[in-house]
C-alpha cells in the first residue's frame, strides 16, 4: 500500500463486508480513516463536528451533577472521546453491533482507540442498542433496569434513512417513550441524524420528553460548500411525571 492509501482491515460481517482504510489527500499531512460496509460510507474521521456537538449539546442540556451516560454507536469514537472530556462524566457505556469496531479500537487502529480503552470510566459493550433500548434491562448487563443521565445516539443515517428496518421501532412514539424509561427524570435523549430536521419526528420526541429541539451544526464540507449541516436533535425528560411535552418551533443553528 501506498502512503496516501492503506486498508488496515476488512471482515466479513452478517451486514456486508466491513472496511477499515485510511488515506492521505493529496498536499495534506492528515491522515483520514474511514469505515464501510459493503459500497456503502459507514463514518469518516474527515466530519467529525455534528458527533463532537452531539455529546456537547447532549451533556449539556442534563444541567447539574455526575453524568452517567450511554453512547448508541462507536463508530470511530469521536461522540465518546468527547463525552469523556466533560469533567462530570462519572460512567459511560458504548453500545456498538458490530465487534470489529471495537476490536479495532482496542488493537489501536483507529486514533482514540487507545484513550477510549485506557479510561477506567469508559466499557466499549458488543450489542444490540435497539434490542437494549426495548428491553426493561436496558443497557447494563451488571445492573438490570440502571438509569442514566443521558443516552446520545449515532447509528442510523436519520431516522427515516435507516441501516436495517428493524431499527424504525426506536424512532416512533412507542420506542421513544420505552427509551426514556432508561432515563433518570430530566435526563436528555440526543440523536445524530444526517437529514435536516423532520418535523414529525420532532412532535414524537414532544410526546415523549419534556422538551425537544433540533439543532443544525454547520459545517465545511471540503469541497467549497461551508454550509453543509447535519441536525441534532436533543430531548428532556420531564422532572416530574406528568409534565407537559413541548417542542421548539424552528431549529437553531450552532
Amino acid at each position: 500500500m501506498s502512503l496516501s492509501f492503506e486498508e488496515l482491515d476488512f471482515r466479513p460481517t452478517p451486514m456486508g463486508l466491513l472496511t477499515l482504510r485510511r488515506r492521505r489527500p493529496p498536499s495534506s499531512d492528515i491522515d483520514i480513516y474511514e469505515i464501510k460496509l459493503g459500497d456503502e460510507f459507514l463514518m469518516s474521521s474527515q466530519f467529525t463536528a455534528a458527533e463532537i456537538e452531539l455529546a456537547r449539546l447532549g451533556l449539556a442540556a442534563r444541567g447539574r451533577g455526575d453524568l452517567d451516560v450511554v453512547v448508541g454507536g462507536l463508530g470511530l469514537g469521536y461522540t465518546a472521546h468527547a463525552v469523556l472530556e466533560n469533567a462530570r462524566v462519572r460512567s459511560l457505556i458504548v453500545v456498538d453491533a458490530l465487534a470489529e469496531v471495537i476490536e479495532w479500537h482496542a488493537q489501536g487502529l483507529l486514533p482514540l482507540g487507545r484513550e477510549l480503552t485506557g479510561d477506567p470510566r469508559c466499557r466499549l459493550v458488543h450489542g444490540d442498542f435497539f434490542a437494549m433500548s426495548d428491553s426493561s434491562a436496558g443497557f447494563d448487563s451488571a445492573a438490570p433496569a440502571r438509569r442514566f443521565d443521558a443516552v446520545l445516539v449515532d447509528i442510523d443515517h436519520s431516522p427515516r434513512n435507516l441501516l436495517h428496518p428493524r431499527h424504525a421501532a426506536l424512532y416512533g412514539p412507542e420506542g421513544l417513550a420505552r427509551l426514556a424509561t432508561h432515563l433518570h427524570p430530566g435526563g436528555v435523549f440526543a440523536l445524530w441524524s444526517n437529514d435536516p430536521p423532520d418535523e414529525m419526528f420532532e412532535r414524537d420526541l414532544a410526546g415523549a420528553f419534556a422538551t425537544a429541539r433540533a439543532h443544525v451544526v454547520t459545517f465545511n464540507n471540503l469541497r467549497g460548500d461551508p454550509d453543509a449541516s447535519n441536525t441534532v436533535y436533543v430531548a428532556v425528560k420531564a422532572d416530574l411525571p406528568g409534565a407537559r411535552a413541548t417542542v421548539d418551533a424552528a431549529p437553531t443553528t450552532d
